[in-house]
């Protein structure tokens, strides 16, 4: 629908043309979600077995997925944080606050923790170092090291790439606690941590990557591409596998 300032007043206008962009964004919603959807219909192909491995980030859309019975589902690769109220199969963290506060738990001890070398901490024990260092961030490292074991299906949550309030505030479930920025802080750039992402799927080529949304979770143009990842809606994932 054309506007014609001249038949309007100013507030009018201002009405009409904000009625006709969120018309405009709500079919495009409604569209991407039936093509998630319809992909989920198609998936008779997924195997409910430990063949799965699952990387998680620590993006918000994450949140409401019960991780024991993922546990049950398939391997799992976490990062950061993540080990404060959960334990994956593999935890990565290639931030020094977060090893410094990890070794001081104790957690590597018990548990398998994975990070890039460092002066900083290169004296402290029970971590795996990744030789060379990847310099990564932490979630497609993890991803990374998840298609070094040779999985068909890594399916991918809580990469949610962009921040909240339309892409303005920190996506993060560990906002406002230690060495996390706040909440109200502006949104992470997301560049490099994509960047990483698509080269971790476009080198292998073999595996199938599943990534895990909801309606309005960002997915970029560079990942929809890749014939070798797919979307599915976090509904389906959660009933699919009785989480």
């Amino acid at each position: 629908m054309k506007l014609d300032k001249s038949q309007l007043s100013k507030v009018e206008f201002k009405r009409l043309k904000a009625y006709n962009n969120n018309l405009k964004n709500k079919k495009k919603a409604e569209k991407r979600l039936a093509k998630i959807r319809e992909v989920a219909e198609n998936f008779d192909h997924i195997e409910k077995s430990h063949q799965l491995a699952f990387v998680l980030g620590n993006g918000t859309s994450r949140l409401g997925i019960n991780l024991d019975k993922l546990k049950a589902t398939g391997t799992i690769y976490g990062c950061n944080a993540l080990y404060r109220e959960f334990s994956p199969d593999y935890l990565v963290a290639v931030d020094v606050k977060m090893i410094l506060e990890i070794n001081k738990a104790g957690y590597q001890n018990k548990n398998t923790v994975w990070t890039n070398p460092n002066k900083s901490y290169e004296r402290m024990k029970n971590f795996n170092y990744f030789q060379p260092s990847k310099g990564w961030s932490s979630g497609p490292t993890a991803l990374w090291l998840a298609c070094q074991h040779k999985w068909q299906q890594i399916y991918i949550l809580g990469f949610d790439y962009k921040g909240l309030q339309e892409g303005k505030k920190l996506n993060n479930v560990y906002a406002d606690t230690p060495n996390y920025k706040k909440s109200s802080d502006g949104a992470t750039f997301f560049g490099n941590w994509m960047r990483q992402t698509k080269m971790v799927i476009s080198d292998n080529k073999n595996i199938e990557f599943i990534r895990i949304v909801q309606s309005d979770t960002y997915n970029p143009g560079d990942l929809e591409a890749l014939p070798n990842y797919k979307t599915i809606d976090k509904e389906f994932f959660i009933k699919f596998f009785n989480l």
